[in-house]
């Protein structure tokens, strides 16, 4: 998510006494060790190589053994690895692959105690993308997935579980909060939201009314150019589509439906009006970001949701004819933040060194790939950018391996676990909304 920068040191700085005091409050039963279900699917594995297997077996424990703490308000709070706060994105995909393992009580219990903590950070600010235990605003860069990430989450519990016991009123009311959030943002004009790091006075870049939801910056951290994220709007209808269910079978509330699936419909209105454009030697693929006033911002970047991961989170299956434009556009060097080495190809980012890799980026091509060679050759690379601990980084030099940012990076972590259960052990896949791209 982020590269290691001076704000992230200033941070670590003011935190470093909270992560300290999250390793030393692990109750006993929150850590993976003390889990006997994770602690059994870390030694389980098999289909694949013996390198593979142990860097799956480090991913799958490291969010249980470095990030988690049962707050005393019993709910759970997951910090980003090296970075002692909670971010809302990064802790829902931090704990994705424990979704395998829900039915356990203890893991069962885990999930929905991040659930109701962040449907109340939810509450506390919708625009902010960071929280500390206390509930109190690390970092307020608005950006979309942060509110959808903890909806899929808790949309994909209840899918794989049955379970309805996390869906309280206050995760309801987090959740409309978050909706009309959205609802304001669709006309920026009307927002009162400023950041010191976004242009014009902190609003951002001009933008026109397009029926989608503006952004001020990317799952990155990084402020966006254009102000509609087409990944991120791809991912608000996936969650939006998930939410409208929560709240017809879960809540019964028909009035919610009708104004969740209405936002929906106008995020993918305005995608298929601004968010496909032509492109020679490649066909009409989807832009990175437009602003509805005729400009288009043509890259990818590592983060998710990004352009390679639209199946993943499934917007369209990866048989999609404008995704496969996409695809081929994004990992070909038209796309400025693709990388090829030595050691490695794949997508970077501008939060990043030029030429380093993001693992992300790599694990997403392997959950999106339909050929076995392809896969097989991620896999590959992401060994050769193992170097001992059997944990993924943040980002590492397509060259050199030992050259990376963040040594402790949880999401790519709990992607990679995801991988290796999905696509080399053959598991039942999580739960997914098939709809949203219709």
């Amino acid at each position: 998510m982020r590269g290691f920068n001076a704000r992230d040191a200033i941070v670590l700085c003011i935190l470093a006494c909270t992560t300290a005091v999250a390793s030393a409050l692990l109750p006993a039963g929150a850590d993976a060790d003390e889990i006997d279900a994770i602690s059994r699917g870390a030694v389980e594995y098999y289909g694949g190589s013996t390198a593979t297997g142990e860097i799956y077996s480090q991913c799958l424990l490291s969010t249980m053994r470095y990030d988690v703490t049962l707050a005393p308000d019993e709910t759970s709070y997951v910090i980003t690895g090296d970075i002692g706060a909670m971010w809302l994105r990064d802790s829902s995909a931090q704990m994705r692959p424990y979704l395998f393992f829900s039915r356990d009580s203890k893991v069962g219990s885990m999930l929905r105690g991040l659930i109701a903590r962040q449907a109340e950070d939810m509450s506390v600010d919708p625009y902010a993308n960071a929280f500390n235990r206390d509930y109190k605003v690390t970092e307020e860069k608005y950006e979309l997935d942060s509110l959808i990430y903890p909806i899929t989450l808790a949309w994909t519990y209840w899918k794989e579980t049955g379970d309805a016991a996390a869906f309280r009123p206050a995760v309801k009311a987090g959740y409309e909060r978050a909706v009309s959030l959205m609802e304001l943002e669709r006309d920026h004009s009307k927002s009162r939201y400023r950041h010191r790091e976004l242009p014009q006075g902190g609003a951002g870049s001009p933008v026109g009314y397009t029926g989608m939801v503006w952004t001020g910056f990317r799952a990155s951290d990084d402020r966006t150019k254009y102000g509609y994220h087409i990944p991120e709007e791809m991912f608000a209808a996936v969650g939006l589509g998930e939410l409208a269910q929560l709240e017809d079978v879960v809540w019964h509330d028909p009035a919610q439906v009708s104004r969740v699936e209405a936002l929906r419909a106008g995020i993918i209105g305005g995608i298929n009006t601004y968010g496909i454009v032509y492109v020679p030697g490649f066909g009409y693929i989807s832009a990175y970001e437009v602003d509805g006033l005729g400009h288009a911002n043509l890259m990818d970047d590592a983060n998710i949701p990004s352009l390679l991961s639209i199946p993943y989170f499934g917007y369209v299956p990866a048989g999609d004819p404008i995704y496969k434009n996409t695809r081929r556009f994004v990992l070909s060097p038209q796309n400025p933040y693709y990388f090829a080495g030595t050691a490695a190809s794949g997508v970077g980012s501008p939060h990043t060194p030029h030429g380093y890799v993001w693992p992300l980026s790599l694990i997403v091509q392997g959950l999106t790939s339909e050929e076995d060679a392809e896969l097989a050759g991620i896999l590959s690379e992401l060994e050769r950018s193992d170097t001992g601990e059997h944990l993924l980084h943040e980002s590492f030099d397509a060259n050199d391996p030992a050259k990376y940012t963040r040594s402790n990076f949880g999401w790519a972590c709990a992607l990679y676990a995801e991988l290796i259960r999905d696509r080399v052990m053959r598991e039942v896949p999580l739960p997914m909304w098939e709809a949203a791209g219709e």
